[in-house]
């Protein structure tokens, strides 16, 4: 879902172009992303990152990982940008990338990223648009080219049909399930819960009564 046009999106990325990394930018900074960080800890990415209500808590809760949050829509990213530099809490682990994830692996060189998130992405239902889904196999590829042998991926869902669709997909792919990695109902698990960071959507649609369906795997 696309958010309404924000007219200071540009202007305030322009003017935090050390928070936010362009598309073109962030190209340049393949193999050196720990250079934007204090510490050279485990980096972690999120695909699609919305309003960033998920990546600014992940940042909190574990200020020992550096994070990074993609999104393609300049209003989103503007918007989850501007939270975290506002928010109370210093967030020195956590950046943003303004661009497509489909080129992740123009990003990033391998075993850069020691884990990937990705939380409630679009279904694209159509058959027709299948490639465009974030668990299609050639985002797959884009992932395992970032990723160590054995890096994770982390999926969250509230669409039953993108679910059942990417289980498959990464299958075929050779993705293996975490033990205990796969959850029908994730908001019914009071385990997983415990270390459960929530999207705006997950947030929505739980209290709304939906299940959560969750996936974590590694290549």
């Amino acid at each position: 879902m696309r958010l309404r046009n924000k007219k200071w999106a540009a202007t305030w990325l322009n003017e935090h172009d050390e928070l936010v990394i362009t598309q073109d930018r962030a190209t340049g900074l393949q193999g050196n992303w720990q250079s934007l960080f204090e510490n050279n800890a485990p980096l972690h990415v999120e695909i699609g990152t919305g309003k960033g209500q998920f990546i600014i808590g992940m940042a909190k809760k574990y200020p020992d990982i550096n994070f990074i949050g993609m999104e393609l829509q300049e209003s989103a990213v503007a918007v989850a940008a501007r939270k975290a530099d506002e928010d109370e809490q210093a967030l020195p682990n956590l950046r943003f990338i303004y661009g497509d994830g489909a080129g992740v692996e123009t990003y990033f060189s391998k075993g850069e990223v020691t884990k990937i998130y990705l939380n409630f992405s679009d279904p694209w239902p159509k058959t027709r648009h299948e490639s465009r889904r974030l668990t299609y196999k050639t985002f797959l590829e884009g992932y395992q080219a970032v990723l160590p042998a054995g890096g994770e991926l982390a999926f969250k869902t509230d669409n039953r049909g993108l679910f059942e669709y990417s289980l498959y997909s990464f299958a075929d792919f050779g993705v293996k399930f975490n033990p205990n990695g796969i959850s029908l109902n994730l908001h019914e698990d009071a385990d997983k819960m415990l270390d459960n960071v929530e999207t705006e959507y997950e947030q929505k649609f739980s209290e709304a009564g939906f299940p959560i369906y969750q996936f974590i795997g590694h290549f």
